[in-house]
């Protein structure tokens, strides 16, 4: 197989597959196996508009509504599919090598925050019973989250139930300050409530930072951004928060917005040099060539 291809199979992120509404394969670049996507914003509705995005939010989403029915069938469809090969008869899967086919996780995360959703909790519940179903107990619940909803009941519901499996949650937080927050992620959303929102759910729910950093206008984070970033963590850590590991990542495919732009190898490497001589957190770095 030729690096372009496989290149190709782990750069597709395409959230639809045929006529599904809510649920989507993708090849993850970073668990390197099958992810299974499950979006819960079909509707493509946003509480953050983040200038690295590729949502088109000009173009109407398919439906308004998640049918908990049609969820249902799709992911039991979408296993039968995996569980028979013929995911792998058509690009870009075909591209993946043997040892990347394998199921990694069924994750929430599609066109929007998924916690958002208003039966955010009972997809978790659907979710659940068919991985049962299925005999899929190593099969990780995914929840990506901006966590800007992690003090509602009902999404604390749905997270415990994922902690009662195979469960990862990631929350994301892309800055150090309220300044670049906002820079970034461009929401009426205080940072503040994003910070207490990771480090209260940490305290009983270990969960994964994910943050994403690039450059805005050819510029990459500054160093005092970046200390400062490595300061939240320890402060999340300072509360009770415990914060399994980090994944530093950049901009792998050109963002709708010219001036956000991938950071080089060795920004990121900066960049994750930094914050593991001040947190001693682990990482998973990504790069924006896709590695």
């Amino acid at each position: 197989m030729s690096g372009a291809n496989l290149l190709a199979a782990h750069l597709d992120h395409r959230r639809s597959y045929d006529d599904f509404y809510y649920v989507y394969p993708v090849i993850s670049r970073r668990s390197q196996g099958v992810s299974i996507g499950i979006n819960l914003n079909p509707d493509k509705v946003c509480n953050f508009d983040c200038i690295y995005c590729e949502v088109n939010r000009t173009e109407p989403g398919r439906r308004r509504d998640v049918d908990l029915t049609i969820l249902r069938e799709e992911l039991r469809d979408m296993l039968h599919i995996f569980a028979e090969g013929t995911l792998f008869n058509r690009e870009p899967f075909a591209s993946a090598p043997p040892e990347w086919r394998r199921l990694n996780d069924i994750a929430f995360s599609g066109d929007g925050e998924p916690t958002t959703c208003p039966v955010f909790e009972q997809a978790v519940e659907v979710a659940f019973d068919v991985r049962r179903e299925f005999n899929l107990p190593e099969t990780k619940l995914v929840l990506i989250s901006d966590a800007a909803c992690f003090d509602r009941p009902g999404v604390q519901n749905g997270i415990r139930r994922m902690q009662a499996g195979a469960h990862e949650i990631w929350a994301k937080l892309d800055a150090g300050t309220e300044n670049y927050y906002q820079t970034v992620n461009r929401t009426r959303i205080p940072y503040a409530r994003i910070l207490k929102n990771i480090a209260d759910t940490a305290k009983w729910c270990p969960l994964i930072v994910q943050s994403l950093f690039l450059r805005v206008f050819g510029a990459p984070p500054t160093d005092d951004e970046i200390r400062a970033y490595a300061g939240r963590l320890l402060e999340i850590q300072h509360q009770g928060g415990k914060i399994l590991g980090l994944q530093l990542y950049t901009v792998a495919r050109p963002t709708p917005l010219d001036w956000a732009t991938a950071l080089s190898d060795r920004e990121l490497d900066h960049l994750a040099e930094i914050v593991r001589d001040l947190t001693g957190l682990p990482q998973q770095l990504s790069y924006g060539n896709g590695s």
